[in-house]
């Protein structure tokens, strides 16, 4: 210390050393920390990491091994805006699992194992605008409401995964949707695709590798682009009649003509007994006239 009472360089370069050792005592170990920022990319990690600083707002786990999300740990993480998993294990257990992060705006969850989306998996992100769920090979099933309370959804990319079927209210009723990528998935165009199709021709939504957007099934509309096939589906669906059809149509006619052989059949038995309850009617009216 001077007579002047400043500190010398020597002293200013161990405080803030001080200062940065401090900083990387709080950083997880094997990630590295920058200022609100935790990145952990491609360090073979087994679980989601201890002692994350409670006001990170971006997470990287990138290329890891993590195959679970601890709710609880991610609780803490109240600012957390932008949480970067892709390339791990994360399976289906995701239901409520971001149920304390409701400031997230950034989720990639690409490169997984899910296998399905339901309400409870992303219900609570209230704020959410760009998810990520690509090249999950395992992933069948997107409920119709899945996306409900993600109304600042704007992108939203499902390419590459095992999905044959998307109802067209899961996407429709997004109001802020821009992006929606839907490449190379098996997509069984049927008639109950059709209404979906004709949304995605009538929609000002953004659809990148549209080339890439192709029939899986049936083996006739194999590879041919799903905006392509409306017309034929539209003749297929709403003017030929299939199998259940003509069971259905048989089944009415057999009704009706069983109902108007019954109908003939009272109407004839009401006949007869009108019949004879006039013979009988008239043949007393002859016996009384002829006794006078």
């Amino acid at each position: 210390m001077s007579s002047s009472g400043r500190p010398q360089p020597l002293s200013l370069v161990f405080l803030l050393g001080m200062g940065m050792a401090s900083e990387r005592i709080n950083c997880p170990s094997r990630c590295s920390c920058q200022y609100l920022e935790v990145n952990c990319t491609g360090q073979q990690l087994q679980e989601f990491p201890a002692a994350i600083p409670l006001d990170t707002r971006q997470l990287i786990l990138a290329a890891n091994n993590v195959s679970y999300l601890p709710a609880v740990e991610l609780s803490f993480l109240t600012d957390l805006v932008y949480l970067d998993c892709r390339k791990n294990l994360l399976g289906d257990d995701l239901d409520f699992t971001f149920i304390g992060v409701a400031k997230l705006v950034y989720l990639d969850l690409s490169f997984n194992n899910l296998t399905q989306v339901t309400f409870s998996t992303f219900s609570h992100l209230l704020s959410l605008v760009v998810l990520k769920i690509s090249d999950n090979p395992n992933l069948v099933a997107i409920e119709k409401d899945a996306f409900a309370n993600n109304t600042w959804l704007r992108h939203l990319d499902v390419s590459r995964t095992g999905l044959t079927f998307l109802d067209t209210s899961t996407v429709r009723d997004l109001p802020n949707l821009r992006f929606l990528g839907l490449s190379d998935n098996l997509w069984h165009c049927n008639c109950s695709l059709l209404d979906f199709i004709t949304w995605m021709t009538e929609s000002n939504i953004n659809f990148p590798d549209a080339d890439n957007i192709t029939c899986y099934m049936p083996e006739g509309l194999r590879a041919l682009k799903m905006p392509a096939v409306e017309a034929q589906l539209h003749f297929n669906c709403l003017t030929q009649l299939y199998k259940q059809d003509y069971i259905f149509l048989c089944l009415i006619g057999f009704c009706i003509f069983f109902a108007g052989t019954m109908a003939a059949w009272l109407a004839g038995i009401c006949a007869v007994i009108y019949e004879v309850h006039s013979s009988k009617g008239g043949e007393e009216e002859e016996e009384e006239d002829t006794v006078t």
